[in-house]
């Protein structure tokens, strides 16, 4: 029986980066996969194609609405489906190929199949109907999540679909209701709505996106209305049900009944821990209430040698959280000891504008009774906006009213998905907000805005408004 250092089950971002992390420090490592391809959903089925198509939907709007403004003639904008699909496939190959080439670059073995518990230091590979089992002196728990659904809808995978499918619909439908307006919802949303579908999201909660500071997700559902979308908050959906080909779509909304019928129902209304098949009663691992792995500070379940990171613990369902974990458990394994501050993890919506935040939101330090000044700077009164024509949107910093220490910033706007990382600086350095508004930042940047908000925070004092 081959025998490992450390045994990852799972090559999402969390697996793979483990693996790497681990060989870095010199242990004999392996990474159980069942799919034909590394990666797990964020390469295959969620983030890179998602943002793929985000990307290329994005060219197609602004075809539409700015390109005459920027003095750009280019006719009737049409979109060929299939190739925006085929280019969507090839992002997802140049990755996935990536990651096969670190697992070599590495030396980590891949074993493929599906991985299971015989006890907590061997692991069974099963593929093709064959079993071969490996031993390891630890493992790592890093499977994911896969999409959840309601009790009542009945998934078919044309019709009535998840995420997955609709990364590669066979067509643009002419209309689509999307249940749950989060993170994956409202994405997507933008993508069909870009192409010209009729998207509906219906959100049983009183905002969009609601992890997020209520001031992003009032401004999201502004801008997202105006380029389209409908949308029905505090929106119970009762019923989707298929009629030919159609989708029945039946809610209320404070007692009043919406009906609606579409081409597509696109199920978005979040992600459940994947945890099947691997065994864990064989080692005595248990799990939540909501499906999640139970782990200590250190990510170690109940069987001291094995680690559980990612979605299938409790925490956010981000790509880079489980980076981070599967780095904090090959370092803790090699002795170390690392740290991962949860409250420094941004969020990100990839609209457009894209919205992102980090630390505390305004109802959270409102919640813990903290005493904090706001400040708040529009993207319209930015040089950089006005060029580009980006102009929706806005940073907000969120500084402690007595130590001006940041403790939260929150952006939607142009680039806010990398424009955020200032933020993530800001919070692990526990910057004030004066000390971000006395750096020179580049002009003409969005960047300016940052630091305009940090002294409408200190002082409010900006100088562009």
């Amino acid at each position: 029986m081959t025998k490992y250092d450390v045994i990852i089950i799972g090559s999402g971002p969390g697996g793979y980066v483990a693996a790497i992390r681990c060989a870095q420090l010199g242990m004999k490592a392996a990474i159980v996969e069942k799919n034909p391809t590394l990666g797990g959903t964020c390469l295959n089925v969620g983030c890179i194609p998602s943002k793929a198509l985000l990307d290329s939907s994005e060219h197609v709007s602004k075809a539409n609405k700015e390109f005459a403004e920027h003095g750009i003639g280019v006719g009737k904008v049409t979109v060929d489906f299939g190739q925006m699909i085929k280019r969507k496939n090839g992002v997802v190959k140049a990755n996935v190929d990536g990651i096969d080439f670190l697992m070599k670059k590495n030396n980590i073995d891949v074993l493929r199949g599906m991985g299971s518990f015989v006890d907590k230091n061997t692991i069974k590979v099963t593929h093709n109907k064959k079993s071969t089992q490996y031993e390891a002196e630890s493992v790592i728990i890093a499977t994911g999540s896969e999409p959840a659904n309601l009790p009542f809808i009945r998934l078919d995978g044309k019709q009535i679909i998840t995420s997955t499918e609709a990364l590669s619909l066979p067509a643009i439908p002419k209309s689509m209701a999307i249940i749950g307006g989060g993170i994956i919802g409202v994405e997507m949303g933008s993508v069909y709505s870009r192409l010209g579908t009729d998207v509906t999201v219906y959100e049983y909660a009183p905002s969009l996106a609601s992890s997020m500071d209520v001031d992003l997700s009032r401004e999201l559902k502004r801008v997202l209305t105006k380029q389209g979308i409908t949308f029905h908050l505090n929106t119970s959906v009762t019923g989707v049900e298929k009629k030919g080909k159609k989708v029945a779509i039946a809610a209320t909304q404070k007692g009043k009944e919406i009906h609606q019928e579409v081409d597509i129902c696109l199920v978005a209304v979040g992600r459940k821990p994947y945890t099947a098949s691997l065994g864990l009663e064989v080692i005595g691992v248990s799990c939540d209430d909501r499906g999640r792995i139970e782990v200590d500070e250190n990510l170690r379940t109940s069987a001291e040698n094995v680690f559980a990171i990612g979605d299938v613990i409790k925490g956010a369902m981000l790509a880079h959280k489980a980076e981070e974990e599967g780095v904090l458990v090959a370092e803790y394994m090699a002795g170390q000891r690392p740290h991962i501050h949860y409250d420094r993890i941004p969020n990100v919506a990839y609209t457009w504008p894209e919205a992102a935040g980090v630390g505390k939101t305004e109802q959270e330090i409102k919640e813990d009774n903290i005493p904090y000044k706001a400040g708040k700077f529009p993207y319209k009164a930015l040089g950089r906006a006005r060029a580009s024509m980006d102009l929706d949107g806005f940073i907000k910093i969120l500084s402690h009213k007595e130590t001006d220490e940041i403790l939260g910033v929150h952006i939607i706007g142009a680039r806010a998905a990398d424009m955020i990382m200032e933020g993530v600086l800001a919070l692990e350095y526990r910057a004030s907000a004066e000390d971000i508004a006395r750096m020179s930042h580049p002009h003409p940047t969005y960047s300016e805005g940052f630091k305009e908000a940090c002294l409408a925070a200190t002082e409010n004092r900006p100088l562009h408004m």
